[in-house]
C-alpha cells in the first residue's frame, strides 16, 4: 500500500531548544543555528490526517550554495527512517501518532558549513545555518576536552600578549563572536572570498573542510587581494582610519566591514588581524587561539637567515627586507589533517597578517605545529616561512663609512617565549615546546637537518673573552626618568682598551626605528683582566616623551670595539615602558538583566597635565555589543586621578571581561580589564 504524504500546515523550528542544545544560543534564538553531525528538532503541524508510523511519507531536500549538487555534498534528498543515521542526512519521527509530528533531522559530520535551505515535502521551505561541531567525534575539528572547548570555541573574550620577551604585557580583547550580527558578517566573509565569486558551487563544497576555510580566512581577514576585512598600516600615519591600538575587540571591526559594503576597516596590525581571525574561526565552530612569538623573524628570501646591518655607532642601517619583529601574533586552529601522513593533527598555525604571498595570495597556513617542530618544510601550507619565524639565524654586520662590511659578534635569538592564554584563566601558557625542541638537543639538530638549516648546524658557540650585555632598572614607567646599563666584562688574561657606544632609539613593535632617546660614546674604556664595568645611560622623560611610539618601546644598543683585535661586539635589547594601571571597581551585585555600575580610575603618572581624557568600555554580553564612551571635562594634573562611572546591563550569566581603554593627549591607548562574575 502506498504511503500517504504528510500535509504540513505550519512548522516550529524550536530555535531556543535547538540552539541551546547545539551551543549556539548566544547568537540569539531568532534563527535556527545548528552544528553538523548532531540531530535537531522541527515540529510539524499537519493540515489534515494523523501521522501513522509506516503509513506516512515525507520527502526532504537540503541545499546550500547557488549550484547545489549531490555529487559535491551541497544537496541531498532523503525520506523518513526508523532512526537517525548520523553519518549522512537523515530524518526520523520521535513523537507518537498524532496531528503534531516531532521530526529529528541530522546532517553528516562532514557537511559543508554555511546557509542551508530545507524543503519539507510540498509544505514549505526552512532556512538554517550549519556550523562545524567540535563536540562531534566524527567532525575533523573534534576536541575531546570540555574545558578546552569552553576556552577555544565559546569564550568571547581573552588575552593577547604583547610587549617584549623580557616584559610580556597581557592585553585584553573582546572576541565577541556571538554578538548580534557577527555570525552574519562571518558568513559574508566566506561569500565574498574570490574563490566563491569565481566558482560558488565548488567553494560551497569546499566549506566542508576546515583546512580550506582556514586558508580562505587567512586571505580574507586582510584586504590585500580581495574585499577583505582589514587594511594594515605600520606607520604613525592613520589618516582616514584609527590606530590599531584603539581597537578593544573584533565586534566593531566586523560590523563596520559588514555594514559598509565590505570596504576595508582602517587600520590593523598583527594582533588585530589575529584576533579578528580568531573571532571568525570560533564563530564558525573551529577551535582557535591567538599566539604571540617574541623576536619573530620575517625571512623574505627563504634562506632561514636574517641579515642585519649596523653603522659604526651600532644603529641599524636598513639594507634588507628581512626584519625581526619585537613580537608577532598569529592564530592556531584545531583540526585533523587527513591530507598529510598520520601524526600531524591538532593545532595548525594560520597567519592573516599580510607579509608574503602564498600561491599568489597574501595568506599563510594552516601548517601543523608538529611539521614546524620536526623541520618538515615540504608540508602544506607555508612551512618554510613559519619555521623561519621561530628558528631563523641572525647574522649582524657592521657597515663602515667606506662601504665595506664585516661580521660582528651578536647574540640575538628568534622564536622566544611563544605564548597564549591559558585555558580557564588569564595566565600565560608557554607553548614554545610545541614549535621547537630544546636548544642544542639531538632532536633539534635532526629537525634542522630535515629543514636543511645548515646555518644552525654549522654555528659554533663563540667564547669571545669580552662580553657585553644590557641591564635595566627594576621599574621603567612611562613619565619617569630611569637608568639603563651596558655591562662590559673582560674574561681574558690581558688588559683591554675599548670604545663603547651606547645608544637608544624609539622603535615600533615590528622593528622600525624612530628618533634618538639618549646616546653615549666613550672612546677610552679600560678593562683589567677579569674586570666588569657598568656604564649607565640616563633615560630622561623630557628626551624620550616626544619620540616614543604608541608601542612604548625603546631599543637599546651597546657596541663594544676592541682596539687590540679590531673585533666588535653588539648587545641589543628592547625595553617596554609601563603604562599606569587602570582600576575597575564593580558597584553592587552583578546580576543578569540588572543595571550595574563600574567605577574606573587611572592616575596620571606623567609630569605634565592630561587633556581630552576619554575612557571607552566594552564587553561581550555586558554592554549589548556597544562601546560605552565617557569623556572627562576637566584636565587631570600630575598625580591626580582620572575617574568615571559607567553603567551597563549584563545579558547572560557567567564570567565576562569588561575591557577598558584610556586615551588622552599625552597617554594613548592604556588598556585594562576586569573579570565580572554575572549571576542568574
Amino acid at each position: 500500500m502506498a504511503k500517504r504524504a504528510l500535509e504540513i500546515a505550519r512548522w516550529d523550528l524550536e530555535c531556543e531548544f535547538n540552539n541551546t542544545d547545539h551551543r549556539t544560543e548566544l547568537n540569539g534564538v531568532e534563527q535556527l543555528i545548528v552544528r553538523r553531525g548532531q540531530p535537531f528538532t522541527i515540529n510539524l503541524h499537519l493540515r489534515s490526517g494523523e501521522y501513522q508510523p509506516g503509513g506516512s511519507a515525507l520527502n526532504l531536500t537540503v541545499e546550500t550554495g547557488p549550484q547545489p549538487s549531490d555529487q559535491y555534498g551541497t544537496r541531498a534528498s532523503f525520506g523518513l527512517t526508523d532512526q537517525i543515521d548520523t553519518s549522512r542526512w537523515s530524518a526520523a519521527v520521535t513523537s507518537p501518532p498524532g496531528y503534531m509530528v516531532s521530526l529529528s533531522i541530522c546532517s553528516p559530520p562532514d557537511a559543508p558549513i554555511g546557509r542551508w535551505r530545507l524543503t519539507l515535502g510540498q509544505g514549505g521551505l526552512v532556512e538554517f545555518v550549519l556550523l562545524y561541531n567540535p563536540w562531534c567525534t566524527g567532525d575533523v575539528v573534534y576536541m575531546d576536552s570540555e574545558e578546552k572547548l569552553m576556552e577555544y570555541v565559546l569564550a568571547q573574550d581573552g588575552i593577547i600578549f604583547r610587549g617584549s620577551w623580557k616584559y610580556l604585557i597581557p592585553t585584553p580583547w573582546n572576541f565577541g563572536q556571538f554578538e548580534d550580527g557577527i555570525l552574519e558578517a562571518c558568513l559574508r566573509i566566506l561569500e565574498m572570498n574570490p574563490k566563491c565569486l569565481r566558482n560558488p558551487g565548488k567553494d560551497a563544497s569546499g566549506r566542508k573542510n576546515p583546512i580550506y576555510v582556514s586558508r580562505v580566512l587567512s586571505a580574507m581577514v586582510n584586504c590585500n587581494d580581495d574585499k577583505g576585512v582589514l587594511l594594515g598600516r605600520w606607520t604613525d600615519d592613520y589618516d582616514g582610519g584609527v590606530s590599531p591600538l584603539s581597537w578593544k575587540g573584533s565586534v566593531e571591526i566586523l560590523r563596520n566591514w559588514d555594514t559598509n559594503a565590505c570596504q576595508p576597516v582602517r587600520f590593523g596590525q598583527c594582533w588585530v588581524f589575529a584576533a579578528v581571525a580568531c573571532s571568525v574561526s570560533r564563530a564558525l565552530g573551529i577551535p582557535c587561539r591567538v599566539v604571540t612569538n617574541y623576536n619573530s623573524a620575517h625571512d623574505t628570501n627563504s634562506n632561514l637567515v636574517i641579515e642585519r646591518y649596523v653603522d659604526e655607532n651600532g644603529q641599524v642601517v636598513q639594507k634588507s627586507r628581512d626584519m625581526i619583529w619585537n613580537y608577532h601574533c598569529w592564530v592556531e586552529n584545531w583540526m585533523t589533517r587527513p591530507d598529510l601522513k598520520p601524526g600531524f593533527d591538532g593545532w595548525q598555525a594560520m597567519d592573516p597578517t599580510p607579509q608574503e604571498k602564498s600561491e599568489g595570495v597574501y595568506c599563510c597556513g594552516p601548517i601543523p605545529l608538529k611539521a614546524i617542530k620536526e623541520g618538515e618544510l615540504t608540508y602544506k601550507y607555508d612551512a618554510p616561512f613559519v619555521f623561519a619565524e621561530v628558528n631563523a639565524d641572525v647574522h649582524t654586520f657592521m657597515k663602515h663609512k667606506d662601504g665595506t662590511t664585516e661580521k660582528i659578534i651578536s647574540s640575538v635569538q628568534v622564536g622566544l617565549k611563544i605564548s597564549t592564554k591559558s585555558v580557564g584563566s588569564d595566565r600565560r601558557e608557554d607553548i614554545t615546546h610545541l614549535y621547537k625542541y630544546p636548544e642544542g638537543s639531538d632532536e633539534e639538530r635532526e629537525a634542522f637537518t630535515k629543514a636543511n638549516h645548515q646555518n644552525k648546524l654549522l654555528q659554533q658557540q663563540e667564547n669571545a673573552g669580552l662580553l657585553i650585555a644590557i641591564k635595566v632598572s627594576a621599574e621603567m614607567r612611562k613619565g619617569c626618568d630611569f637608568d639603563v646599563f651596558a655591562v662590559v666584562t673582560n674574561n681574558t688574561p690581558n688588559g683591554k682598551k675599548c670604545r663603547l657606544v651606547f645608544g637608544s632609539r624609539a622603535v615600533s613593535y615590528n622593528g622600525i626605528l624612530g628618533e634618538n632617546c639618549g646616546f653615549k660614546d666613550l672612546l677610552n674604556v679600560a678593562l683589567a683582566p677579569g674586570e666588569e664595568k657598568r656604564v649607565p645611560l640616563r633615560m630622561n622623560y623630557s628626551k624620550y616623551a616626544e619620540n616614543l611610539t604608541e608601542d612604548n618601546l625603546i631599543r637599546l644598543a651597546a657596541l663594544l670595539l676592541d682596539y687590540g683585535t679590531r673585533e666588535a661586539y653588539l648587545a641589543v635589547r628592547n625595553v617596554v615602558l609601563e603604562n599606569p594601571e587602570i582600576k575597575v571597581r564593580i558597584l553592587g551585585e552583578p546580576k543578569e538583566n540588572r543595571k550595574l555600575a563600574a567605577e574606573i580610575t587611572l592616575q596620571n603618572p606623567l609630569p605634565v597635565p592630561l587633556q581630552n581624557c576619554c575612557f571607552t568600555v566594552e564587553g561581550s554580553n555586558l554592554t549589548g555589543g556597544q562601546i560605552i564612551t565617557e569623556k572627562l571635562n576637566s584636565t587631570v594634573e600630575p598625580g591626580q586621578d582620572a575617574k568615571v562611572k559607567i553603567y551597563f546591563t549584563p545579558t547572560h550569566s557567567g564570567q565576562r571581561k569588561l575591557v577598558v581603554d584610556f586615551d588622552s593627549n599625552k597617554l594613548c591607548h592604556v588598556k585594562g580589564y576586569r573579570n565580572v562574575i554575572i549571576g542568574k
